[in-house]
């Protein structure tokens, strides 16, 4: 039985869409118990008085504040941070994703799913190259990952108690949510609906942030860009070797004719060859970094309605909180 549904959302500069997406929110769960947790990542326009007024208005909503903008996957690790309810709902502020689907998740979830996840099957409002480009990233990811993932799942999901415990303890900074979501198993369900287009102002991803999010997924659940950079290096030395006897042959059958241009390119190649290499491990071994580090996630500003997380230290200011 469903004693409190927790819906965690992240905005970013969405003067234009906050006070609809409220509306929409409960109209859609007006049934149902629920608790509301928007963490505001950074915005710069009017999002921080509108959901400070939201706040003092109903009790349900719960307004974090991060310093900075921290990107949209530590944005929602702070709202799921605060998640107090049976089953945990993530969704975005634009309404692409619409809140009346969000019965069906809680129906699938209680139902006996621990992961409802939210797949669309109409994207309206999206550049063609857009979808293609994420379709076979997608496709590619399935293929080389741990997990497989449609490219039709977003953020938009659904998690049982149980799931969201284990998803919190996962201690990793760089975060790729729609694949850690997968990584923990439970019992997984699907919801089709149609996605809308954008309710107001810009998309928050545009194509820089999708290749950053991009790489986060691959370097989060494959180690093959290494191993591929590992077989480029056997496969050209090899070459390499066989080159030898060849020029020997060559010169001796007096057909061997020196050249500049192809030294050139034969440098150019190799060298390119180990500056990829170079970067893919390099990669990695920046997310190494990072972890070792154990720098905070996000760190909170101030808060509304809303609990310290359990993992937060308490610093001498008032509502001054820092995320694991």
């Amino acid at each position: 039985m469903l004693s409190l549904l927790s819906i965690v959302t992240p905005m970013l500069d969405e003067e234009e869409s906050a006070g609809a997406f409220y509306a929409r929110i409960c109209a859609a769960l007006e049934a149902l118990p629920f608790e509301l947790i928007i963490v505001d990542d950074g915005s710069r326009d009017h999002t921080p008085e509108i959901l400070r007024s939201i706040a003092e208005a109903d009790p349900r909503v719960q307004v974090v504040r991060l310093s900075r903008n921290f990107g949209h996957q530590n944005a929602l690790s702070a709202g799921l941070d605060r998640a107090r309810g049976d089953a945990v709902v993530t969704i975005d502020a634009d309404l692409q994703d619409p809140p009346e689907v969000i019965p069906r998740l809680v129906e699938r979830w209680a139902a006996g799913a621990d992961v409802v996840l939210g797949v669309r099957r109409e994207r309206a409002g999206e550049a063609r190259w857009r979808l293609w480009a994420i379709n076979r990233f997608y496709a590619m990811f399935g293929r080389i990952s741990q997990v497989h993932y449609s490219a039709n799942c977003g953020d938009f999901r659904l998690l049982d108690r149980r799931a969201l415990d284990v998803l919190n303890a996962m201690p990793e900074r760089n975060r790729y949510l729609r694949g850690m979501a997968l990584w923990i198993g439970f019992e997984q369900a699907e919801v089709h609906y149609d996605r809308d287009p954008r309710h107001a102002g810009e998309t928050k991803y545009p194509l820089f942030k999708l290749i950053r999010l991009a790489l986060d997924g691959v370097s989060s659940f494959s180690h093959v860009p290494l191993q591929m950079a590992t077989a480029m290096g056997f496969i050209f030395a090899v070459l390499a070797f066989l080159g030898i006897p060849a020029a020997i042959i060559a010169r001796l059958a007096g057909i061997y004719v020196p050249g500049i241009a192809s030294l050139i390119l034969v440098v150019c190649l190799f060298s390119g060859i180990q500056l990829i290499t170079l970067g893919v491990a390099g990669e990695y071994i920046g997310r190494i970094y990072d972890e070792v580090k154990r720098r905070p996630m996000y760190v909170v500003r101030e808060q509304f309605n809303a609990p310290v997380a359990s993992a937060e230290i308490q610093l001498d200011e008032p509502l001054q909180t820092i995320g694991s």
